[in-house]
């Protein structure tokens, strides 16, 4: 049986489904739902391993236990294949040592000397990771803007092509004479009364002579 005081850590996180069963629609409505946790300041424990706030993203071998086979300035490209040429060396080693001498203590080192080898070549790859990221943002924006210039390109014909459309249809509408617009009753006719004389408006706007002439001749009849 196992100790009751061993704590179990499990490598892979909790299942998300009792978190999501408490963010339903009805507790988000009524101000149930749980709120997020604060951040943390310090240092805290993430599967069984203390992390601090503070570490670098990748921390240095000397940090994790580690020694280092490299010195500080170096040049990656080269290192990995150093690297890479150690680790086919030091397995031919081991299969050589397996084959003629199964018992020997030197396949253990030969095992330790290869995890060591692997460790190296991983922490180099993740160095790379922060410029890997670097890269792909770029590569994502050039994308979005290719993209949005591709769309206000497109945009921008076919706009002009109905500014064309537009132009055309105002061009194909016939021009109205005089004469057309009395054929189509656009010219407005004449207000007359019940009597046959012009309406109300009889007289406004005339000269006063022409005013004066008509009066003589409606006494004079």
């Amino acid at each position: 049986m196992a100790n009751a005081d061993t704590i179990q850590v499990s490598s892979l996180p909790l299942p998300p489904a009792q978190y999501i069963n408490l963010y339903t629609d009805e507790n988000i409505r009524k101000n149930r739902a749980p709120k997020p946790p604060p951040p943390i300041q310090d240092s805290y424990t993430m599967f069984g391993n203390p992390f601090s706030n503070d570490d670098n993203i990748i921390r240095p071998l000397e940090a994790q236990g580690f020694k280092r086979l490299y010195p500080q300035h170096f040049d990656r490209r080269k290192e990995l294949k150093k690297l890479n040429h150690s680790l086919l060396v030091n397995f031919l080693d081991l299969i050589d040592l397996l084959v003629h001498y199964p018992d020997s203590p030197r396949r253990a080192e030969k095992i330790e000397d290869l995890s060591l080898l692997f460790v190296h070549i991983h922490h180099l790859l993740n160095e790379f990771r922060p410029h890997q990221a670097r890269e792909t943002l770029r590569v994502m924006m050039e994308l979005q803007k290719r993209q949005r210039i591709e769309t206000t390109q497109r945009f921008q014909n076919h706009l002009e092509k109905v500014r064309e459309l537009v132009k055309n249809a105002f061009a194909s509408l016939p021009d109205l004479t005089d004469a057309d617009r009395l054929a189509s009753g656009t010219v407005e006719q004449m207000d007359t009364g019940d009597d046959g004389d012009v309406g109300k408006g009889r007289g406004e706007g005339c000269h006063p002579l022409d005013r004066l002439m008509c009066d003589l001749v409606d006494s004079s009849m």
